[in-house]
């Protein structure tokens, strides 16, 4: 049986960003991709958006690395030459009972260490943004947006300079969990059998049945997952009169209906919420569900034509919460966790997972770095 030192499981932006983190820390590692190519699965199906880090509870996982990783992320950007642009962000008070609700963000954004929020009033919006309809905004100068197939080619492009390899057409059938290390079967009906000392699994919406699937890995551990589908409509001609990106006042824990760019220009607006049961994965959008989209957008933009919007993509988030229950955060599930010395779980890894990857990668190195590595437990 062949050994290796390190599996991850996932080709996506975040496995990508842990398999160059462990391959810049001088360990030998595979990458197991079932699909054909990187980031076929919710990396590519996301808003591109680059989160300042401003909604999310002070000290969680979210807020933390998103901030970190936003940071992290516009350093790498510039280094690797990948396309993106700081262009800002406008999170819009359409009536006045709304403009209390800015301040209260920008105190839980400066907690998250988000400082550079400016509050402008409605002639400072509209010198911004004249066909914008708003009593006052935060205007978010760290809010950006980023080439997502770009970034995940340097990640890919790094752990390779460093001798990672990456197998696709590789799904991870099973495993178990042995005395030194944890056995894999890769493959359909005649698999492989590999062993590693560390094995990370960030399969995203797969997560939960890699987990299952090792035996020895208490069940107990294995969180509920909930999906969550997020439609995106766009202008059909693909253009609003907009350059920054326009966020609603969240209302009822959600951040509503809000219009993102990506670097040709093009709008899209979303992403409504569809929860899907526990097996559903159809990215197909219905143009039925453009139609409760028309009050929330022209609350802040009264131009929008009416029966102008079409489809143009959706997402499923690989969720902790379900409907009416608080955001869950990130779960890095390490040894100290669930027992088992070398195995890292990555659950409900959903929106700021992007901004987030470089930081996320090395939370998870920082959970293997009491391992040793001859094959044994946590130190």
């Amino acid at each position: 049986m062949e050994r290796v030192e390190c599996v991850v499981v996932g080709a996506g932006v975040v496995g990508l960003a842990v398999a160059r983190r462990l391959a810049l820390a001088g360990r030998e590692v595979v990458v197991l991709e079932a699909a054909e190519a990187i980031g076929t699965g919710t990396s590519s199906r996301n808003s591109e958006v680059i989160h300042a880090g401003i909604y999310y509870p002070s000290g969680s996982l979210k807020a933390r690395l998103c901030v970190a990783g936003r940071d992290a992320l516009y350093g790498f950007c510039a280094e690797r030459g990948i396309a993106h642009r700081r262009l800002g962000k406008l999170i819009v008070a359409t009536d006045g009972s709304q403009v209390a609700k800015l301040e209260a963000i920008r105190r839980q954004a400066a907690a998250n260490g988000v400082e550079d929020l400016r509050l402008l009033d409605a002639a400072a919006v509209r010198a911004l943004e004249p066909e914008l309809h708003a009593v006052a905004a935060l205007l978010s100068p760290s809010t950006g947006i980023i080439d997502s197939h770009g970034l995940m080619l340097a990640l890919q492009g790094d752990a390779e300079d460093r001798g990672a390899m990456i197998a696709f057409h590789s799904p991870l059938t099973g495993g178990r969990v042995t005395d030194d290390g944890i056995e894999l079967a890769v493959g359909g009906a005649e698999p492989t059998r590999i062993a590693c000392t560390v094995l990370v699994n960030a399969a995203g919406l797969g997560a939960w049945d890699v987990a299952r699937g090792l035996e020895g890995f208490p069940a107990a551990a294995v969180p509920p997952r909930r999906l969550a589908k997020g439609n995106y409509y766009a202008p059909e001609r693909g253009r609003a009169p907009f350059r920054h990106l326009v966020y609603p006042v969240p209302e009822d824990g959600g951040l509503g209906v809000h219009l993102t760019l990506d670097l040709a220009g093009q709008a899209r607006f979303g992403p409504d919420v569809e929860w899907l049961d526990g097996t559903a994965h159809d990215h197909t959008v219905d143009p039925g569900r453009a139609g409760r989209f028309y009050d929330s957008i022209r609350r802040y933009w009264p131009g929008l034509p009416d029966g102008c919007l079409v489809p143009a993509y959706c997402g499923i988030r690989p969720k902790l919460s379900g409907p009416g229950e608080p955001a869950a955060d990130f779960l890095i599930q390490g040894p100290a966790d669930h027992g088992i010395g070398g195995l890292v779980n990555l659950f409900g890894i959903e929106s700021p997972g992007l901004t987030a990857c470089l930081a996320i990668a090395d939370a998870v190195a920082a959970r293997l770095d009491g391992l040793d590595r001859s094959g044994g437990s946590p130190i």
